[in-house]
């Protein structure tokens, strides 16, 4: 799989987070109401206790989420603040589908080991349709010992759902996406960027501060106990990664097993600024291997024999879509989308090789199916980049003057253009963040301090970089890194490569970690798909 949910979930990973050599500046926001005190875990401590008296009362699911009648749904209750657990309290949807206790391959029964829970990235995803990855092959023997447990965090879907503007006008139809704009469009931009994160003040107020990575953490302690779970078995994949760590440093002795699946760099001087530096640049690389695979299949997508020639038929793509939209729905900036979903996974890159391709000789179809805005989406589309900023605006300190974002990116764009605007332009709302800033925790365990703990990572992967997952496997003490090499698809769980995916069984069912490192050969590049006639 993509990550744990990217089978089923829909849209991508958003996590937007970079090793450029940028740097926050020092009149960045001070620390604010909201890091880790006493009354927070007190306040957390209660609500845990809470939830494991009421627990979850699952039942079918609502119509409009399309789960299978496999999974049933339940809300579970949290408190907007931690540090008041009896004041306001969201309400978050999580779902579940049983253990089957029945070995897949014998049938014979095989025992429960409790609820593996799943947060599949974002900032802003949800997790929802985790639980029906257990009629897939590759997760079966898993499902059958575990309960598999979807949940939809803060922000997201139904769980106290965030919106900064009107859905309606979030998605702008065919639109530029120059790789090195003017000045014009980058006073554009920031005006549009200051105007969004007002929006999102308007419409939260002040429970806006409290939608937090750290939050995140704790919510994740009040499922477990509400799941009746005295320790947490845990699956994180992109952002949720960082959601485990941040959960591993302050909850301890409530870990059972913790799966790390393309992990963030949760260097605290790293989150999120300089982590968005990081990722635009690693995905220039991705995107070379994108085209330097286009470029061995040439006989098959006529793009050219080399790297450079598949990006100079790109380039002709782009230009030509911003004279003229394909079909009037795709421009530069939808083309780009598409683009960089090639990036996070190469199982797209048949699909985006033959939408050039097919365009490029007079056929625009392909192309416009595969990056047109979907007008239904667009209200996920929009929640989801609102949780997604709200959670890492409110994480750290970021830029605030304009200026340092233009020095740093103008700068990494020269060597990286493919991503590092179109980054800025995600992120940039965050230098307008009209609510205070946390100072990111310092994601830390000791020897001994956690049980064994599972990170798998690709070395070429974009969205998380794998200087994250060196980072943190240094910081977590006892853990075991699987690194597939010379690869790059985004999330490994249950994905295309036999031996990580035997790693990772091996830990989940028997706790069992491959000693301090150990190292698997890529997955198969993807087969070249001929065009359509």
């Amino acid at each position: 799989m993509r990550t744990a949910a990217a089978l089923v979930a829909t849209g991508s990973l958003l996590l937007t987070t970079p090793a450029a050599a940028a740097r926050t500046p020092a009149a960045a926001p001070a620390a604010a109401p909201g890091s880790p005190s006493a009354s927070e875990a007190r306040g957390t401590a209660v609500a845990a206790a809470r939830a494991a008296s009421e627990g979850i009362g699952f039942g079918p699911c609502a119509e409009e989420q399309e789960l299978p009648p496999t999974v049933e749904c339940g809300t579970l209750s949290v408190p907007l603040d931690y540090a008041r657990p009896d004041g306001e309290r969201i309400r978050l949807t999580v779902s579940r589908s049983r253990a089957t206790r029945k070995d897949p391959a014998t049938g014979r029964a095989v025992p429960r080991q409790g609820s593996l829970v799943n947060n599949p990235g974002g900032p802003g995803v949800s997790g929802m349709y985790f639980p029906m990855l257990g009629v897939v092959p590759g997760w079966k023997r898993l499902a059958a010992a575990y309960d598999l447990v979807g949940y939809a965090p803060r922000g997201v879907g139904r769980s106290a759902p965030l919106s900064c503007t009107d859905p309606t006008t979030f998605q702008q139809g065919p639109a530029p996406a120059p790789q090195h704009p003017s000045a014009a469009v980058k006073r554009e931009r920031a005006a549009r960027a200051a105007a969004y994160a007002r929006g999102c003040a308007e419409r939260s107020g002040d429970a806006l501060r409290h939608y937090t990575s750290l939050n995140n953490a704790r919510d994740l302690d009040v499922l477990r106990a509400a799941l009746g779970e005295t320790r947490l078995t845990f699956l994180g994949s992109s952002y949720g990664t960082y959601i485990g760590a941040l959960y591993a440093t302050l909850f301890p002795s409530h870990v059972r097993r913790m799966v790390f699946d393309s992990a963030v760099n949760p260097a605290p001087e790293r989150i999120w600024y300089r982590n968005n530096l990081a990722q635009s640049a690693a995905f220039e690389d991705r995107w070379a291997d994108f085209r330097a695979w286009a470029a061995r299949h040439h006989d098959v997508y006529g793009l050219g024999d080399t790297a450079r020639k598949v990006g100079d038929s790109y380039d002709v793509v782009r230009e030509r879509l911003a004279r003229e939209p394909a079909g009037g729905k795709a421009g530069p900036a939808q083309l780009h989308a598409a683009m960089l979903k090639a990036a996070y996974y190469d199982d797209h890159w048949p699909q985006r090789a033959h939408a050039l391709s097919a365009y490029l000789k007079g056929d625009p179809a392909p192309l416009v199916e595969q990056a047109e805005e979907q007008p239904e989406a667009a209200a996920e589309a929009e929640n989801t980049r609102a949780v997604y900023l709200a959670v890492e605006c409110n994480d750290a300190p970021w830029p605030t003057d304009f200026a340092v974002w233009d020095r740093d990116n103008t700068r990494l764009a020269r060597r990286a253009p493919f991503e590092t605007w179109d980054n800025v332009w995600t992120n940039l709302p965050c230098a307008y963040w009209p609510a205070p800033r946390q100072r990111p925790l310092d994601v830390r365990a000791g020897q001994d301090a956690l049980p064994p703990t599972l990170v798998l990572a690709a070395e070429r992967d974009a969205a998380t970089p794998y200087d994250g997952a060196l980072e943190l496997h240094r910081r977590l003490a006892g853990s075991a890194l699987v690194t597939e090499r010379d690869a790059g698809s985004h999330g490994l769980a249950g994905g295309a490569n036999a031996c990580v995916n035997a790693h990772l069984t091996a830990y989940l069912l028997e706790g069992r970690v491959p000693g301090r490192r150990a190292s698997c050969a890529p997955h198969p590049a993807p087969a070249p798909a001929a065009p359509a006639s």
